[in-house]
């Protein structure tokens, strides 16, 4: 059966649920890398970007709010429109939230590379392969600088060091990564390398079956 990511969002809603704590450490580590960002315009992309959730609210209270030019990409059309409303609501008129499949690069194309990248809600349901895959795309999705924000849970096998090592190899050095204690992992890379070109028509990932999106 597939699962029906716009009633998946309730657990947003519940305090002290993993996907609860997940949100808020997100936000912060959003709100960090807007304080410490380069001055002039950014550029911003969430993959599998759900209702908008962790980058909306953290932009429409942000000083750097204007400067910020982002694309959300999200299947479900229900969340799409949910987090379009919330964007138009809070008057953030450079975020644009595009229903469409976020695996594909050509959604990309024109923001590529970016300040800030969410891959958040990916790593829990596609392959090792695929994770790996999706790593090496970031560092094309990702400016020289810019930061990547990245959620997988905890539960055995825990592959949230390997993603780390990964995001080594292509060039990235670790912000913070939350503890195994925290249940559900948080990873945010910023790039040190220089971005290769990102490839037109190619599919980083397919969501598998796990049976969650954290």
């Amino acid at each position: 059966m597939t699962k029906d990511w716009y009633a998946w969002h309730g657990d947003y809603d519940e305090p002290g649920s993993a996907l609860s704590r997940r949100l808020a450490e997100l936000r912060t580590r959003l709100r960090e890398a807007l304080d410490n960002a380069r001055p002039g315009p950014l550029r911003a992309v969430s993959l599998c970007a759900g209702q908008g959730r962790d980058l909306i609210p953290v932009l429409a209270a942000h000083p750097r709010r204007d400067d910020v030019t982002a694309r959300l990409v999200e299947l479900d059309p229900r969340n799409a429109e949910l987090a379009r409303a919330a964007a138009a609501d809070a008057g953030l008129t450079r975020v644009e939230v595009v229903v469409g499949d976020a695996a594909r690069t050509d959604a990309y194309t024109d923001l590529a590379p970016a300040d800030l990248v969410l891959v958040c809600g990916v790593f829990g349901n596609i392959s090792e392969a695929d994770i790996r895959r999706t790593v090496r795309h970031c560092a094309a999705l990702c400016a020289t600088g810019g930061t990547v924000f990245w959620t997988r849970h905890r539960r055995s096998p825990d592959l949230v060091p390997t993603i780390c090592d990964w995001f080594a190899e292509e060039g990235f050095v670790p912000v913070s990564v939350s503890s195994p204690a925290d249940g559900v992992g948080v990873g945010v890379h910023r790039f040190a390398g220089e971005p290769r070109p990102l490839p037109a028509g190619v599919t980083m990932f397919e969501f598998g079956s796990d049976d969650h999106r954290p």
